[in-house]
C-alpha cells in the first residue's frame, strides 16, 4: 500500500506496525508537511458493519481527547474500501518490545511508566471512553521516557450500548478482564485489570496466564489467582505487589475503582517504597486483540467440578434412605433401634475398662516404681537421644517437623517437658528441625541498596551485610557486586555481602602556595593535580625559572581540579645605541665619551677621527662596535694618537 494516497493529504511511506484487527502505517501529511502514523482497518474486517461503525465513531470521540501520555488522534476517513484513522506519529518502541528487550523493568522505572499509563485512562475515563484494549504493544515509549498509549480503536464509549449479552468479544486474551472473557457488562474497572496485568509484567517478565489458546488464557483469568509478583521478583516492594495484586482482582468491586485512585497510590510508592498501601491481599509477542466467544463459566465449572471430584452414587443413596427413615419410619422401629445401639456401646466401655485394668496390673500396678523424670532432650538430635530414652523405658515419637537454623533432626520441643516424671512406656513427642530454610540468591545488579535490604529483612538473613565503595561506573545507590553468586541457594545463616556504590570518589586536597618556588618544586607539591604551566617574560635573572602567580590561591579544592602556574622566562633587554645620541659622522672621540657615560662597552673597528658608522641595537651586557675614519682635515700624527687606547672592553 506504499505510495498511496488517503484523503488526498496522507502519502502512506512503509508499514511500521500490525495487530489483529488494523495495520499502521508510517505517512506523510502533504498539507502541512509532517510526519503522521495512519492506522488502517483490515480488509476482513471492512464487511463487518458493527466493527466498521465502532472503529470510526470510537475514534471521533477520542479525537476529543486532550492528554500528553494519549496519542492524539488527528482525522479519521473513509476512502473506497479503507477505513483509516490518522494519528501523530511517535519515534520510539513499544513497552513490549522494552520488556523484552530487558527481560523486566525495575520497579522504579515501572512506576515512572505506570503513572504515565494511569494518567492516559484517567483522562479517557473522565471523558467517559474505556480503552478495553490496554497491553503493552499498545503503549509507546519514546527515548526521552514519554509514554503515549495508542490503540483505540476498540474503545467503547459509556454512553454507547452496553455490550451485555453479546455473541463475541473483542481484546487481547492475555490482558482480558474476567469481565470481558464473560461477554458481560464492563466500565472502567476493566481497564484497570488490565493495567494491573502490565504492570505485573513490566516488574517480573512474564505473564500471570499462559495457556495453548486464547480460550484457555482467558479461563484461567476467570478461575485461577496469580502467583504474586513478589514471588518471582524479589526486589520490588510488598507496597507495589499489593498495589498489582488489588488491580486484577476478580471481582471488579474489589479492584481500584478508578485510576485516580492508583496515581495516589502509584506516587505514595515512588516517594517511599515502604508505605502501607490498599488492602491485605492473600511473552506472546503476537498477543493481538481477538474476536472471540464468551467464556459460558456454567458450563466450565461443571466440567471442572466432573474431572476433580468423584462421587459414589451408591454411598450418597445410602445416606438419602437413612434420613428418610429417620424422618418417616414408625417411631417404635427407632426406638428398637436405638436401644440395641445403647446395649452395644455399653458393652463396648465395659470391655475397654477390663482390658485397662489387666494391662495396669502386668505393667506393675501402682508403686511399682515405675515412674522416671524426662530427660532434656531439646537441642539434640533424635539419634543422640534414641539410646537415653529407651534405656529409662521411653519412648520417642517424631510429632512434626519445622524449619529452622537448627540442623536436620535437632529436638526443639518436647512433650512432657523435661523434669516431668512420667510412668515407663509413655510416649515422648517430639518436634525437629527439617534443617535449615534455603532460598536462591537474586541477581541484584540492577537492586537500588533499599531493595536489597528490604530482601534481606524479609527472609531473615542473620548473616547478610551491605558494603559501599566508590565506583567510576555504576551510579550511585546501585549494586557493584556480590557474595555468593546469583541463583546460588542460600540459608538464614550464609554470609552474604553486597557491594552497593558510592559513586564516583571526590577527594578534597590542601592547594598550597608555590609563588617563588623553582617550576620542578612547584610540581612536586602539586603532584596531585592537573598542573598547566605558562610562562611569563622577564628581564629580571634572578626570576628565570620561578614561579611568578598561580591561578588558584591556597585553598581546599577538588583532587584532579586543574590549576595554572606563570613561571618567569629571563629575557636581556636590547638596548638601542642611537637612542643615546649616536649618530654617524660625529666625532668618534664624542661618541665614546656618550657610550662611557652610559656604561655601555665599545670596540673601536679601523682608524680615523670620526664614527663612519655603529652598532645599533646590542644586549645590555653586550659592545658596540665603532667603525672609525679620518677626516679630511686629520693630520698623520693626530691619526697616530687617536689609534691608541680606544678600545673599552
Amino acid at each position: 500500500m506504499n505510495g498511496i494516497i488517503l484523503g488526498g493529504r496522507y502519502e502512506l511511506l512503509e508499514k511500521i506496525g500490525e495487530g489483529g484487527m488494523s495495520e499502521v502505517y508510517k505517512a506523510k501529511c502533504n498539507k502541512l508537511n509532517r510526519y503522521v502514523a495512519v492506522k488502517i482497518l483490515k480488509k476482513q474486517f471492512a464487511d463487518n458493519s458493527e466493527i466498521a461503525q465502532k472503529f470510526k465513531r470510537e475514534a471521533t470521540a477520542i479525537a476529543n481527547l486532550s492528554d500528553t501520555n494519549i496519542v492524539n488522534v488527528l482525522d479519521v476517513g473513509t476512502q473506497e474500501d479503507l477505513d483509516y484513522i490518522v494519528m501523530e506519529y511517535v519515534s520510539g518502541k513499544t513497552l513490549k518490545e522494552l520488556i523484552n528487550y530487558s527481560g523486566k523493568l525495575s520497579y522504579n522505572t515501572a512506576i515512572k511508566i505506570a503513572l504515565q499509563i494511569a494518567k492516559a485512562l484517567d483522562c479517557a475515563h473522565r471523558n467517559n471512553i474505556i480503552h478495553r484494549d490496554i497491553k503493552p504493544q499498545n503503549i509507546l515509549v519514546t527515548e526521552a521516557g514519554e509514554v503515549k498509549v495508542t490503540d483505540f480503536g476498540i474503545a467503547k464509549s459509556t454512553d454507547s450500548q452496553t455490550i451485555t449479552n453479546t455473541t463475541s468479544i473483542i481484546g487481547s486474551a492475555h490482558y482480558l478482564s474476567p469481565e470481558q472473557a464473560k461477554g458481560t457488562y464492563i466500565d472502567f474497572r476493566s481497564d484497570i485489570y488490565s493495567f494491573g496485568i502490565v504492570l505485573y509484567e513490566m516488574v517480573t517478565g512474564r505473564l500471570p496466564f499462559e495457556g495453548d489458546s486464547p480460550v484457555t488464557v482467558a479461563l484461567k483469568h476467570l478461575q485461577e489467582e496469580p502467583v504474586p509478583p513478589k514471588n518471582i521478583n524479589p526486589a520490588i516492594p510488598d507496597s507495589l505487589n499489593k498495589l498489582i495484586l488489588k488491580a486484577v482482582q476478580k471481582e471488579p468491586i474489589k479492584r481500584y475503582q478508578n485510576a485516580k485512585e492508583i496515581i495516589q497510590d502509584l506516587q505514595k510508592i515512588q516517594e517511599n517504597p515502604d508505605v502501607i498501601i490498599g488492602d491485605n491481599i492473600n511473552n506472546m509477542d503476537n498477543d493481538s486483540t481477538i474476536i472471540m466467544a464468551p467464556i459460558n463459566t456454567s458450563k466450565t465449572q461443571h466440567i471442572s467440578k466432573l474431572e476433580d471430584d468423584y462421587y459414589d452414587d451408591e454411598d450418597y443413596d445410602d445416606e438419602f434412605d437413612e434420613d428418610y427413615d429417620d424422618e418417616d419410619k414408625p417411631k417404635k422401629k427407632n426406638n428398637k433401634k436405638g436401644l440395641k445401639k445403647t446395649l452395644i456401646a455399653i458393652g463396648v466401655i465395659i470391655l475397654i475398662l477390663v482390658l485397662g485394668s489387666i494391662g495396669f496390673f502386668l505393667a506393675g500396678g501402682v508403686g511399682s516404681g515405675s515412674e522416671v523424670v524426662v530427660p532434656n532432650i531439646v537441642g539434640k538430635t533424635t539419634d543422640d537421644v534414641k539410646k537415653e530414652i529407651e534405656e529409662l523405658g521411653l519412648k520417642l515419637e517424631v510429632k512434626s517437623t519445622e524449619e529452622s537454623d537448627k540442623p536436620e533432626n535437632t529436638i526443639l520441643q518436647a512433650d512432657p517437658k523435661a523434669g516431668m516424671k512420667v510412668k515407663k512406656g509413655t510416649v515422648i513427642n517430639v518436634v525437629v528441625s527439617s534443617g535449615e530454610v534455603t532460598i536462591e540468591m537474586p541477581d541484584f545488579r540492577n537492586f537500588e541498596k533499599s531493595s536489597v535490604q528490604q530482601f534481606f529483612d524479609s527472609n531473615k538473613l542473620n548473616a547478610a551485610k551491605i558494603v559501599t565503595e566508590y565506583s567510576d561506573t555504576v551510579p550511585e545507590g546501585y549494586v557493584i557486586s556480590q557474595k555468593p553468586a546469583a541463583k546460588t541457594k542460600i540459608s538464614t545463616n550464609t554470609e552474604i555481602e553486597v557491594v552497593v556504590s558510592n559513586g564516583p570518589e571526590y577527594k578534597m586536597v590542601d592547594i598550597p602556595n608555590v609563588v617563588g618556588q623553582s617550576l620542578s618544586a612547584a610540581k612536586e607539591a602539586l603532584k596531585d593535580l592537573n598542573v598547566h604551566v605558562a610562562e611569563k617574560v622577564t628581564n629580571n635573572e634572578k626570576e628565570d625559572g620561578i614561579v611568578l602567580e598561580q591561578s588558584i590561591a591556597p585553598t581546599k579544592i577538588l583532587e584532579g581540579s586543574d590549576i595554572t602556574i606563570t613561571v618567569g622566562k629571563y629575557e636581556e633587554e636590547t638596548v638601542d645605541v642611537s637612542s643615546y645620541g649616536l649618530v654617524e659622522g660625529m666625532k668618534l672621540n664624542d661618541a665614546i665619551d656618550i657610550l662611557k657615560k652610559n656604561d655601555i662597552k665599545y670596540k673601536v673597528i679601523g682608524s680615523g677621527d670620526i664614527l663612519e658608522s655603529f652598532t645599533k641595537e646590542i644586549k645590555a651586557s653586550g659592545t658596540v662596535e665603532l667603525k672609525a675614519k679620518k677626516s679630511d682635515t686629520q693630520k698623520p700624527s693626530e691619526n697616530n694618537n687617536n689609534n691608541n687606547g680606544n678600545n673599552n672592553q
